[in-house]
């Protein structure tokens, strides 16, 4: 018989809705800090109409020692604040770098910014305003090499002292380990090895062993039809841990989707950033043993036992990438919008099936007592439309009191289609699979190559069909 971890109490899998409030749903003091500062983060970055806000440069130098030291001279002498800076090889020339920055204003300094901006001219190769005009245009990741940086900065940095593993040496040098992973990953390159301890092992074991009871019967098909083939190929159950480098490439082969490391909760933009290349960031890290069921920030059983083997279904990896696309130079307030709608349906999503309903969601899929708490007639269910979704609120911790039903994956993504072409942006995008690298298309001629590739695959469509008859 496996040994259960200490704490642990394995309850038969009955639905007694008299346990819910205290299983899982009661707020607990770390998860309350985590959501402060998701809340903090999310306030940071909307400004008020009133409110001036920064202007998004980007610039590009040949002589990049000396040139940034009289970028960052002239700054200082106009008394404009840099807020951030990040460097990228020139897309245009090998020879160059080019340079990101945000200048930070107030409404005595918007002239100030307007001259600094004439003297930048002076001392740079190109100089070029993203944002922070009546016609912004938010910045995003074009390439592989691009998007990595974006995936190296998450939403806090070490653990709060109320985290059940913030005092616990073994836990905080696994949390250590994951992070310098994270960190130093590159996409594209094999994910490092982990050694998980014991503890650990019987801590996904005990998770484990529960779910894969709830699955026959409340997972939707998709899942059910791919998971026995996720759990045998990448060599799952109560005694090991797979690899993430292994689940990796199973769903690779599948849809062509790869999982990056990272280390802690990223913002909105940079993990649906991520999806539209085909890459989803995931943690390494498991939750502390002494909370095994419960767990405000995402975890390797979280991503693995709820993400991948729908990641590895065709139609919801193109569902996933959507959405990711949908964001790509999006105003904030369009992103807080799919996140929410990313909430209610990646993470926390249903879906009809001629027995019921289903779980389809990863929040959902992960967690032994949500599937329970779905099955009882507290929480709200609602028709999955996304302009109910991006103004519905949702609790960071804790069990959801409202579910969206979808008809459909297929239906879902109509849905999202849909709403993505409301945000409002002056060219559309595109994912390019030979470059692995997002396609901006906002001239005729770009959209013209478009269309001659598309004719192309139509012709080849109509062959098969012609073959078939």
């Amino acid at each position: 018989m496996q040994e259960v971890p200490r704490g642990f109490k394995m309850e038969e899998l009955k639905i007694d809705k008299s346990k819910f409030k205290q299983q899982g749903q009661g707020k607990s003091d770390w998860g309350e800090e985590l959501r402060q500062k998701m809340e903090s983060y999310n306030a940071s970055k909307t400004k008020s109409k009133e409110e001036p806000a920064p202007s998004t440069i980007i610039f590009s130098l040949d002589n990049t020692l000396k040139g940034l030291s009289q970028v960052v001279c002239i700054l200082e002498k106009q008394n404009v604040a840099l807020h951030h800076i990040e460097s990228r090889s020139s897309l245009s020339d090998p020879e160059a770098k080019e340079f990101l920055a945000v200048l930070e204003s107030d409404k005595a300094s918007e002239a100030r910014v307007m001259d600094t901006l004439e003297l930048l001219k002076e001392c740079v190769k190109s100089l070029e305003v993203v944002e922070g005009g009546e016609n912004d245009t938010v910045w995003f990741p074009r390439t592989l090499e691009e998007m990595n940086p974006c995936l190296t900065r998450p939403l806090y940095s070490e653990l709060e002292p109320s985290h059940p593993g913030a005092k616990d040496p073994e836990y905080q040098a696994l949390r250590k380990m994951c992070w310098n992973i994270a960190h130093n990953y590159t996409i594209g390159t094999p994910i490092p090895v982990i050694e998980y301890t014991e503890s650990q092992i019987k801590t996904f074991g005990a998770i484990y062993s529960k779910l894969k009871i709830l699955y026959p019967t409340n997972a939707c098909k998709e899942f059910n039809e791919i998971f026995p083939d996720l759990v045998k190929e990448c060599n799952i159950s109560e005694d090991h841990i797979p690899q993430m480098e292994d689940v990796s490439q199973f769903v690779k082969k599948r849809t062509g989707f790869v999982l990056r490391p990272v280390s802690a909760l990223l913002s909105a933009r940079d993990f649906l950033s991520a999806l539209a290349f085909h890459v989803f960031p995931a943690t390494q890290y498991l939750r502390h043993p002494s909370s095994p069921f419960y767990t405000p920030e995402p975890d390797l059983c979280h991503e693995l036992l709820g993400h991948c083997a729908l990641l590895a279904n065709p139609e919801f990896a193109q569902f996933s990438q959507e959405i990711g696309l949908a964001s790509l130079g999006a105003p904030d307030e369009y992103i807080e919008k799919l996140a929410s709608v990313y909430w209610f349906t990646v993470e926390f999503g249903v879906c009809k099936e001629s027995t019921g309903r289903k779980a389809y969601g990863a929040g959902l899929l992960s967690s032994v007592a949500e599937i329970q708490y779905f099955l009882t007639d507290e929480p709200k269910v609602k028709p999955f439309d996304t302009s109910t979704a991006i103004t519905e609120s949702y609790p960071v911790e804790g069990f959801q009191t409202t579910y969206f039903l979808a008809e459909s994956f297929s239906d879902a993504l109509q849905k999202i289609r849909a709403f993505a072409a409301t945000i409002p942006r002056p060219f559309t995008v595109r994912y390019n699979p030979y470059t692995q690298s997002i396609e901006v298309l906002d001239s005729k001629e770009k959209l013209l190559k478009v269309a001659e590739q598309l004719n192309g695959e139509l012709n080849r469509l109509m062959d098969g069909i012609l073959k078939l008859k």
